[in-house]
């Protein structure tokens, strides 16, 4: 392994746990209407419990309300049901052929909890950046224990490695301020 496979290494893995959080961070609900609040709720298709978007059609009707069109009418009633076990605080309501989930406004206290939420997914992020860093870093120690760099060549190294890690933690950062903006946005 080398030097450059050492920092190749923590910038895809820091890289992966970005991805990460973008989705953790899809997930927290705010005032507005999104698809991906359903991304998770699976429905009982014939015995085996599929993902929603694969029985149904997910649109969004207005800002507050999502439309979920089942590609069999026989499945509204499963579909409805899911979504409303899902535990998500969402009554869906058939109208017709389409489902209709209104998403309730949040409250002033639930946005409060929702941005502790954000907060404790970025430290769980920043956390897993420095763990990389200190994988990496140990990797580097290693390579010149086996005489496979210099001190100097690890130095250099360490020294990449910490920049990548200050870009990832800014890039965490700047995701958190952004989702705290539009969580807080009545």
């Amino acid at each position: 392994m080398s030097v450059a496979d050492v920092k190749k290494s923590a910038q895809e893995r820091m890289t992966k746990s970005l991805e990460t959080l973008r989705a953790d961070l899809a997930k927290v609900r705010t005032g507005r209407a999104h698809t991906g609040i359903l991304d998770h709720v699976t429905v009982d298709y014939y015995g085996n419990p599929t993902p929603i978007n694969q029985v149904a059609n997910l649109t969004l009707v207005d800002a507050r309300t999502i439309g979920v069109q089942p590609f069999e009418k026989k499945m509204a009633a499963a579909i409805e049901k899911a979504i409303r076990d899902a535990d998500l605080g969402l009554n869906p309501a058939a109208q017709g052929d389409v489902i209709r989930v209104p998403t309730p406004p949040l409250t002033e206290e639930r946005r409060k909890e929702m941005v502790k939420l954000v907060k404790s997914e970025a430290e769980d992020a920043k956390i897993a950046v420095r763990n990389i860093r200190r994988d990496a870093n140990e990797s580097l120690k290693k390579l010149v224990k086996d005489k496979a760099i210099s001190e100097d060549d690890e130095r250099r190294a360490i020294d990449d490695v910490q920049k990548v890690t200050d870009k990832f933690i800014a890039d965490v950062d700047k995701m958190v301020v952004e989702k705290e903006k539009e969580v807080l946005t009545v």
